[in-house]
């Protein structure tokens, strides 16, 4: 084999079919978000970004930032290690206490990403419990799938939100087979919201664990602000909730929540958090702020949701194809590669809107599109702009009448 043929060979048919993916190179502004420089082409654009997981924009508060710099002054850059070997800083001791309390459980466990998170503990429970078999929901994310399969565990598909096909192959099991039902709260792509109540009736009848994950929920749902399970009042009855701190809470890290004994035997049999260097102090410190503050300001959740809400609302009123959507994520149906990408760069290089293209294998083919993730930073005059731009780059590229036909 000639291998470097092979390689620009594979590369080539992503481009040819517009799946090849660019990174845009940005600077946030700190003061002005979701303003931010692109460098591109050897030029530098000030830009609005439309498409950013730090939800809330506590990436860039002044009190998230202090926090970080003050740690960095105490402790440093890195932790210095794994967990086990000098690498547990007491600021991670803290985030893990304030995790569980944040979710009503009894003990909290930190990872370096919620993939990890993800992973490792399906993972490890899949394959470390005897017998045991998966149940996972259709829609789960590729971090779940991983650990799915990594777990070498039997597994099932269940239809995605479809608690009667969840029930229907789960009494194919005796109640004494240990089972664990794998799901999310807000899917991220169609921004579709499970019924999570329902979901644990069901696993709950069969004597399954429930495994949910609130990567895009935690700091946006619910009076505190831990996520969808706390909104529809069934975070109790879910035995491991899931999380980020990517998002919502605008530093990194992943984490696990549940009873004592449970995240001890993640802690003790997960290789993937066993092996792995924790996380630098500064980080920690940083996510412990933004927790704490998210937890008693609510009506940062309140105008969040206000801003999805006008924008799809407007989005709607021009004739632009909203998916719909029950949480924060406006997703733009367009169904077609090429168009998405070209609708991505045609927004940024003449209007100076970032929004990402989604396509292929994030989103199945022909459901390409662009999602928007509104922020309480973005004002009605960002609205404005964007309305305008997605106005002229779909009647330039004909995008409304493809959609119609995917």
């Amino acid at each position: 084999m000639n291998y470097d043929d092979y390689f620009r060979s594979r590369l080539d048919g992503l481009r040819s079919s517009g799946n090849y993916r660019i990174f845009a190179d940005l600077e946030r502004y700190v003061d002005a978000f979701p303003k931010a420089r692109s460098h591109r082409n050897g030029t530098v654009q000030d830009i609005t970004i439309w498409c950013s997981n730090d939800y809330l924009a506590m990436g860039v508060s002044p009190m998230v930032r202090e926090a970080m710099k003050d740690a960095i002054d105490r402790c440093g850059g890195g932790a210095g290690g794994t967990r086990n070997i000098s690498g547990t800083n007491h600021y991670h001791v803290l985030l893990e206490q304030e995790l569980a309390d944040w979710h009503n459980k009894e003990a909290a466990l930190l990872f370096t990403s919620g993939y990890i998170a993800n992973m490792t503990t399906l993972m490890t429970l899949g394959s470390q419990i005897p017998g045991m078999v998966l149940f996972s929901d259709s829609d789960n994310h590729n971090s779940m799938i991983e650990g799915i399969r990594h777990s070498r565990a039997p597994k099932h598909i269940w239809k995605h939100n479809d608690y009667d096909d969840l029930h229907r192959q789960l009494s194919q099991h005796d109640r004494s087979t240990p089972k664990l039902v794998i799901f999310e709260s807000v899917y991220s792509m169609d921004g579709d919201i499970a019924p999570l109540e329902k979901i644990i009736d069901v696993a709950e009848h069969h004597n399954a664990m429930t495994f949910l994950d609130e990567v895009h929920a935690v700091g946006m749902y619910g009076e505190q602000g831990s996520g969808v399970a706390e909104r529809d009042g069934v975070r109790d009855r879910v035995d491991i909730i899931q999380a980020t701190m990517g998002k919502a809470v605008g530093t990194i890290g992943g984490y696990i929540t549940a009873k004592s004994h449970i995240v001890d035997f993640v802690r003790s049999f997960g290789a993937g958090f066993i092996f792995t260097t924790s996380l630098p102090p500064a980080v920690a410190a940083g996510a412990l702020a933004s927790i704490r503050w998210l937890r008693t300001h609510n009506t940062i959740r309140e105008c969040h949701q206000e801003r999805a809400r006008i924008l799809k609302q407007r989005l709607q009123s021009l004739g632009i194809p909203v998916m719909a959507s029950e949480s924060h994520i406006v997703p733009v149906m367009v169904g077609d590669p090429a168009l998405c990408k070209q609708a991505s760069d045609e927004l940024l290089e003449k209007h100076g809107i970032y929004v990402q293209p989604i396509n292929y294998p994030t989103v199945p083919k022909g459901t390409e599109r662009l999602r928007f993730t509104p922020t309480p930073r973005h004002t009605d005059e960002h609205i404005d702009h964007l309305c305008h731009a997605l106005v002229q780059v779909w009647e330039h590229l004909g995008i409304k009448a493809k959609a119609a036909a995917a």
